[in-house]
């Protein structure tokens, strides 16, 4: 999760750098497609925030109370970023909208909008460059939509997304604003900052959708669960490997628990070290997952009874 953080760092300063000027440019010229931007990035640097405290708190070691430690923090507080995205950033830039639309107001002064937006675009289009570079060291050779979906660290995904409605969202005001001032209309201004609220629920809910999995309890990637069934299948002694079930407590955490039948006449000790050498084999291949529970069953002969065990 640390290549998380120069990604929000970066992302965060853009935003406040330019909030600023957004909600000045607003106050001058009376745009409400400008004043909808401000909202915008005043929730973005928010939620930059709000993703910092949650890897933060992530980061804590486990517990009594939470004895696979704090992972799902991160997971939690992604989800309450795409909350904010909906409710703040498109409520308030719809109402403004609509609003606008219904009693539209002349602008003042529009070099300033330009002005601003062009810095907006500038300084928005850093932080999604460097946001979407990260993104792409990270998803390797998954498309961006596989990247999204299959990834399992979401402030990275959630700052890309973000950046990417912060354009969108300049670029429809930028239109608002010219349109407004070319047809002698400021309607046109009000339904830019309507299609700006649009972006943002968009933007809000399909967050919502990517981070619920993650938060409910998301299994592994396919290519983790294949790597651990072949480990467990070529472990000593196993005749078949019934059941390969993981779940992720974090974006580097995953919890897998194995079911696994020993072949007839399979000492109890013979069964135990096989256990330990699978453990430590798969943790090796695969080191995200950190915590691995093997329930053991041998057919029961003579001399030998069935083993039911955990190894951690």
């Amino acid at each position: 999760m640390a290549e998380s953080k120069p990604v929000i760092y970066a992302a965060m300063g853009g935003n406040l750098l330019i909030a600023v000027t957004k909600f000045v440019a607003a106050a001058f010229t009376g745009s409400s497609a400008m004043l909808s931007e401000g909202i915008h990035s005043v929730v973005d640097t928010g939620n930059q925030v709000l993703l910092l405290l949650g890897l933060k708190r992530a980061s804590r070691p486990p517990s009594e109370q939470f004895p696979f430690g704090h992972g799902k923090e991160v997971y939690f507080w992604s989800f309450v970023v795409a909350l904010l995205i909906f409710a703040v950033g498109a409520g308030v830039s719809l109402y403004e909208g609509i609003r606008h639309v219904l009693h539209p107001k002349p602008m003042e002064s529009p070099l300033i909008n330009y002005i601003v937006l062009g810095l907006g675009i500038l300084f928005e289009g850093a932080s999604w460059a460097f946001a979407l570079n990260e993104f792409r060291k990270t998803k390797g050779k998954w498309s961006y939509v596989q990247a999204v979906r299959r990834g399992k660290d979401p402030a990275m995904f959630v700052v890309v997304f973000e950046d990417s409605a912060a354009l969108l969202g300049l670029l429809a005001a930028l239109a608002g604003v010219w349109l407004s001032e070319w047809t002698g209309n400021p309607v046109f201004d009000g339904i830019a900052s309507i299609v700006i609220g649009l972006i943002l629920g968009g933007t809000a809910i399909w967050l919502a959708v990517e981070t619920k999995g993650l938060l409910i309890g998301e299994s592994a990637n396919r290519s983790v669960v294949e790597a651990i069934r072949r480990l467990a299948g070529e472990a000593d002694g196993v005749e078949a490997v019934n059941e390969v079930l993981t779940m992720h407590m974090g974006p580097d955490f995953i919890l897998a628990t194995i079911s696994i039948r020993f072949a007839r006449g399979t000492p109890a000790e013979r069964i135990e070290g096989s256990i330990a050498e699978l453990d430590r084999r798969i943790k090796a291949e695969v080191d995200t997952v950190k915590r691995v529970f093997v329930e053991a069953e041998a057919r029961a002969g003579v001399d030998e009874r069935p083993d039911h065990g955990d190894s951690q």
